[in-house]
């Protein structure tokens, strides 16, 4: 049986990644793939519970990185491995490199220990292909601002999402050939047209 398709979207709240991911996810399936579409934190009962706590309960950066990683575990294990084996693709909304930028970037949490966490939990496992959505901050913030109540990580200042952009583009600039930079403050459909186009070449549509 052939091995599935692992795509994680990425990129800061306000990015406008929700949109793609529902054309991705009906192309993919018109297209006659089992496809198997999840989040982080979250994606299997357990992580949804952690996802409540993380998103809404104040807590350490060390609490919030073992919190995320926790739930990634079980994600893992119960979700994305599984599909994956069985020839499904998987089209995730984040994953490991939104830690990286939330909790390493964005709260200044030791790196390192992010990337232990990282080997420890995924043995190996990483998406076949990020998208990530790249955006000024100042326009995400306006966006958020006329869709819907912030969370905790939502309602963070300026100053954090410039950190959390920073430490995403530093992770893509570490790994070039796993992601694919969308500029996100296009028009809708020039931003869906870059992503056909990566994926096309990607021999992913």
């Amino acid at each position: 049986m052939t091995k599935g398709r692992f795509i994680t979207f990425e990129g800061i709240d306000g990015a406008g990644k929700t949109t793609h991911l529902d054309a991705l996810e009906q192309a993919w399936k018109q297209a006659g793939h089992e496809v198997v579409r999840t989040r982080e934190p979250g994606g299997t009962p357990l992580a949804e519970k952690l996802r409540g706590l993380f998103l809404h309960d104040a807590m350490d950066p060390l609490t919030e990185a073992l919190l995320v990683f926790a739930a990634r575990r079980d994600h893992i294990q119960t979700v994305i491995e599984p599909a994956l084996a069985r020839g499904a693709w998987v089209l995730c909304d984040r994953f490991t490199d939104a830690t990286f930028a939330y909790q390493g970037g964005g709260r200044g949490f030791d790196q390192t220990v992010l990337g232990t966490l990282e080997s420890w939990v995924q043995d190996g496992l990483q998406p076949d292909l990020t998208l990530l959505f790249d955006l000024d901050p100042a326009i995400a913030a306006a966006r958020l601002s006329a869709a819907r109540q912030p969370d905790r990580f939502e309602a963070q200042d300026q100053a954090f999402f410039e950190r959390v952009r920073a430490a995403y583009l530093a992770r893509q600039q570490a790994q070039p050939a796993r992601f694919a930079v969308i500029h996100a403050d296009q028009p809708q459909a020039d931003v869906a047209a870059q992503i056909q186009t990566i994926l096309s070449q990607k021999g992913l549509l």
